[in-house]
C-alpha cells in the first residue's frame, strides 16, 4: 500500500497498566508506514506522556464506567470520521467497539486480550465467552498476548484456532539494565546490607498482594536484614497497609506509589516478585528480567512463558504463601544462584523479548490484514 495504513486503537484509559504499557510501546518502536489514533472510551491519562510520536492523535470519549453502555451509534460516528484502515481493539472493555467498525464499514477489525481480572481468573464468565464468540465472526484476527491466552480464547471461548495469533510483549532492554546498583539503592536509603524483594503492579486484588506480605512476614522473621518494596497504586492500598501493620512488618516495608523512575528502582532489587492470581502476560516480569533480576512468580497465565523455573527463577503455586516464602530465602542465602539467575534472565530477555521484536510481528500482522491476507 502506498498510503500510511491507519489504525485506531480501542482502549479502556491510558491510566496506567500493562495493556497501556504494551500500546505505548508498541506506538514508539513502529515506524511511519503507519498512522495511529487511539480511541480511549473513557478518559486519557499519564501514559499519553510516554507517547515519543507526537503524531499520534488521542480521542476521548468520556463514556459512563458506572454503567451498562453500549454506545454503537457514537462510537460507529468517530470511526467513520476518521476512516481508518483496520480497528484495533483490547480487552473486554473495547467490544463495544468492535460492532460500531463493521456498522461503520471500517474493512478489518482485530481484537487483542491480555489478561483476566481476578472475579474471573480462568475466564470462565459465560456470558462473556458467549459474547466474545458471537463478535468473533466480525473481527479479522484475535492477538493473544500469551499462549495462555490462545489456548483460552480457543479451546474455552471457541475462537477459530487460524484466527489467533499470539505476540508477546516486549521489553526495552536499553531502558531496563543491571547497572547502577548502588546509586539506585542510596535513592532509596538502602545499602548493601540488606536483601531487597520488590514488585511493581497496580494494588488490585488480582496481584494477591496479601499471601506476598505473608510470605514476606515469615521470611522478615528470621532474617533481620529482609526487606519488602512495594510500587503502584489502586484500590486495596489502604488494607495492604493495614495488613502491614497487623503484621508488624511496616518498618521493613517501603510502599512508594506509582514512580516514573521504576528502571531505577529495579535496579536496587535483589530479587522481583509477582503473586498475581492470573496474568496475561507481565510487563514487568519482563522489565525485572531486563534488569537482570532473578523472579520468583505464580505459575499462572503467562508467567511460565517468561521465567524458567530453576534457570532464570522460581514458579510457585498462586495463593501457596509457604513456596514463596522457600523460594525469597532460596534467593536470600545463596548470593550465586541469584547472580545465576540473574543473567539468564537479562539473557533471555534481550533474545526472546526486546520491542523490535514485538514491533515486528505487530507490522507484519497489520500490513497482511489491510492487504487482505490475513
Amino acid at each position: 500500500m502506498s498510503n500510511p495504513i491507519n489504525i485506531v486503537h480501542v482502549v479502556h484509559s491510558l491510566n496506567v497498566g500493562g495493556l497501556e504499557n504494551g500500546l505505548v510501546n508498541l506506538l514508539n518502536h513502529l515506524d511511519d508506514q503507519f498512522t495511529h489514533t487511539i480511541l480511549c472510551l473513557s478518559r486519557s491519562g499519564p501514559m499519553a506522556e510516554r507517547i515519543r510520536n507526537r503524531a499520534v492523535k488521542i480521542i476521548e470519549m468520556d463514556l459512563p464506567t458506572d454503567r451498562f453502555r453500549f454506545p454503537i451509534v457514537r462510537l460507529a460516528r468517530v470511526f467513520r470520521s476518521i476512516s481508518p484502515d483496520i480497528v484495533h481493539t483490547r480487552g473486554w472493555a473495547t467490544v463495544d467497539a468492535i460492532c460500531a467498525a463493521r456498522v461503520a464499514g471500517v474493512s478489518y477489525v482485530i481484537h487483542g486480550e491480555h489478561g483476566r481480572e481476578a472475579g474471573d481468573p480462568n475466564g470462565r464468565n459465560r456470558k462473556r465467552n458467549m459474547m466474545r464468540k458471537c463478535l468473533s465472526p466480525l473481527v479479522n484476527r484475535f492477538i493473544a498476548v500469551s499462549d495462555d491466552l490462545k489456548r483460552w480464547l480457543t479451546q474455552n471461548v471457541g475462537i477459530p484456532e487460524l484466527k489467533v495469533t499470539t505476540i508477546h510483549n516486549g521489553v526495552d532492554t536499553r531502558k531496563f539494565f543491571p547497572e547502577g546498583r548502588n546509586d539506585a539503592r542510596r535513592s532509596l536509603g538502602l545499602d548493601e546490607s540488606v536483601f531487597i524483594i520488590g514488585t511493581v503492579g497496580r494494588l488490585d486484588p488480582v496481584k494477591d498482594h496479601r499471601s506476598l506480605l505473608q510470605a514476606f512476614a515469615a521470611v522478615a522473621q528470621g532474617h533481620p536484614r529482609a526487606r519488602l518494596i512495594i510500587v503502584g497504586d489502586g484500590v486495596m492500598r489502604r488494607a495492604i497497609e493495614a495488613q502491614i501493620d497487623k503484621l508488624g512488618i511496616a518498618d521493613r516495608v517501603q510502599m512508594l506509589g506509582e514512580r516514573q523512575d521504576v528502571a531505577d528502582i529495579l535496579k536496587a532489587l535483589d530479587c522481583f516478585t509477582l503473586t498475581s492470581v492470573a496474568e496475561g502476560i507481565s510487563n514487568t516480569i519482563l522489565e525485572a528480567m531486563a534488569t537482570g533480576l532473578p523472579v520468583v512468580a505464580t505459575r499462572v497465565g503467562g508467567n511460565p512463558e517468561l521465567v524458567q523455573h530453576g534457570l532464570t527463577g522460581q514458579l510457585v503455586p498462586p495463593g501457596d504463601v509457604g513456596a514463596l516464602a522457600q523460594a525469597f530465602e532460596t534467593y536470600l542465602n545463596d548470593p550465586a544462584l541469584r547472580q545465576r539467575h540473574g543473567e539468564a534472565a537479562r539473557e533471555r530477555a534481550e533474545k526472546h523479548f526486546s520491542l523490535e521484536r514485538m514491533a515486528a510481528n505487530y507490522s507484519e500482522l497489520y500490513s497482511s490484514v489491510a492487504l487482505g491476507k490475513s
